[in-house]
C-alpha cells in the first residue's frame, strides 16, 4: 500500500471563473495547471483518490457531500449541495476532481507531527493512492495582499516551491507551522499531510508559481 501520486493545488474561489466574472482571464494560467496537475493523477490507476484540505478540523468526510459557492458571489452548486457541507478547501478540491470518492480535512493548526501521522495513514488506505492536496502559498506578498507585505514571504514561498518542485519531503515536513500561519499559508498543513504520505522516493514538477494578488499559488505533481 503505497502513494503513487500527488497533486498539489490553490484553493482561491476565484480559481472558478464563475466566481472570477470579468477578472476570470487573469487565472486561465493557473486553470490550465490545475487541470493538467489533476489529469495526470486521475490517469495515475489509483484505487483510491483522497481530496486533501485545511479546516478548522481533522475531519473525514463520506459521501454524499458537497456544498455551494454563494458565499463568494455566486450559488453555484459544486458536488452534492444536500450532503455535507464541504470547507471552502475541500469545496474547491471538488470542483477541480468531481470525481474523488474522499475528503480528508486537516485542522490549520495540526503539528507537523500529526500531519505525518494522518500521511502515513492515508497513504495505507489502498494499493494505490493518489492525493489531490490543496492549499495556498503565503498571502503577504505585497502591499494589497490580504496579509499585506511581509518581508519573509518570498523566501518561503521559494522553499515551498522547490519542495514541491523537487518532491522533497523533508522540505515540506520541515516548514515552521508559526511562520506559516503568521503568512498566513493555508496550505502549511495539507502539504505536510503529503509529506508524511510520500514513503518512497518521487519525482516532481511544479507546473505554476506566481502570486497573483499577493497570496502565492503553487501546481505541482509528484509520482
Amino acid at each position: 500500500m503505497s502513494l503513487v501520486a500527488a497533486a498539489v493545488c490553490p484553493h482561491p474561489p476565484l480559481l472558478v471563473p464563475e466566481v472570477a466574472a470579468g477578472a476570470a482571464s487573469e487565472l486561465d494560467d493557473l486553470r490550465a495547471a490545475c487541470r493538467a496537475a489533476v489529469a495526470r493523477l486521475t490517469n495515475a490507476s489509483v484505487d483510491s483518490l483522497i481530496v486533501v484540505g485545511s479546516d478548522t478540523t481533522t475531519v473525514r468526510r463520506d459521501p454524499p457531500f458537497g456544498g455551494t459557492l454563494s458565499p463568494w458571489g455566486i450559488d453555484l452548486p459544486v458536488g452534492d449541495p444536500s450532503g455535507e457541507p464541504l470547507p471552502l478547501s475541500l469545496l474547491i478540491g471538488a470542483w477541480l476532481a468531481p470525481g474523488a470518492g474522499s475528503f480528508q480535512s486537516v485542522a490549520a493548526d495540526a503539528s507537523p507531527r500529526e500531519c505525518a501521522q494522518l500521511g502515513r495513514a492515508l497513504a495505507g488506505e489502498a494499493d494505490r493512492v493518489g492525493l489531490l492536496v490543496l492549499g495556498d502559498g503565503s498571502s503577504c506578498r505585497t502591499d494589497k495582499a490580504p496579509g499585506y507585505f511581509d518581508p519573509r514571504a518570498e523566501g518561503f514561498d521559494a522553499a515551498v516551491a522547490a519542495a514541491l518542485a523537487g518532491a522533497d519531503a523533508a522540505g515540506l515536513a520541515a516548514i515552521d507551522p508559526v511562520e506559516a500561519a503568521e503568512l498566513l499559508a493555508a496550505g502549511r498543513a495539507p502539504w505536510q499531510v503529503l509529506a508524511g504520505a510520500a514513503d518512497r522516493p518521487m519525482s516532481g514538477e511544479l507546473l505554476y508559481d506566481s502570486a497573483p494578488y499577493g497570496v502565492a499559488y503553487f501546481v505541482a505533481t509528484w509520482a
